[in-house]
This record gives structure tokens, C-alpha cells and sequence, in this order.
């Protein structure tokens, strides 16, 4: 578990929520990493309080906070070239997935 003291934000045109909001990320965690080390699954989780799956909807597909994570990612030393999200039946209620490859993998053993 890497803890994230960050905000992020949604723009509202996603396919699943149309919420414009800032959301406070708390910490990413690699839940799922291959044997071969060139794909994993990226968990980042948020606070519920700035944004509630029930009411406001998922935060998956929204480009703003995409753009905006893989920028934090950077920020961080990590290589957000090869993030993604992943599909819609992986989000949690306190988490967006997110697929990684290799690059992104490399980097987060390394500076985690």
C-alpha cells in the first residue's frame, strides 16, 4: 500500500456518473500483479465522503480524473504511461481499477 494524499477531479462525462467533483485519494495499492510482471491491477482508493458510489455513481471512464491520476502517478516517479482503467465489473465502492502494464509496475516496486 503506497498512502496518497491527493485530490482529484471528475469533469461529469463519464459513462456511469455525471458528477463534477473534487475527490480526495488516500492511497493506491497493486492488487493483482502477474508472474510475469507485465500486468497487474492498480487500486485507487478515495474517500467515501467526497465521493459516495450509491448517489454520485463510478468514477470509471471519466477522462478528467484519468488524466489527472496518471499526471499524480508522474508526480509521484512512477511511469503512468501504460494505466488504464480496467472494466466496469472491477470498480469498487471505495476504489477505482485500473489495469497496468509493465512500465507502470517496474516503477512502483521500485519507489513504493
Amino acid at each position: 500500500m503506497y498512502k496518497v494524499n491527493a485530490t482529484l477531479n471528475t469533469n461529469g462525462n463519464g459513462y456511469w456518473s455525471r458528477k463534477k467533483a473534487a475527490v480526495e485519494i488516500t492511497h493506491l495499492q497493486l492488487a493483482y500483479i502477474n508472474d510475469e510482471l507485465d500486468f497487474g491491477e492498480l487500486r485507487v482508493y478515495f474517500n467515501t465522503k467526497t465521493w459516495f458510489v450509491n448517489a454520485d455513481g463510478l468514477i470509471y471512464t471519466d477522462k478528467q480524473f484519468m488524466r489527472e491520476l496518471k499526471e499524480l502517478l508522474t508526480q509521484k516517479g512512477f511511469d503512468a504511461s501504460d494505466v488504464s482503467y480496467s472494466e466496469q465489473g472491477m470498480q469498487g465502492d471505495n476504489f477505482v481499477s485500473c489495469d497496468v502494464g509493465e512500465r507502470f509496475i517496474n516503477t512502483f516496486m521500485q519507489n513504493a
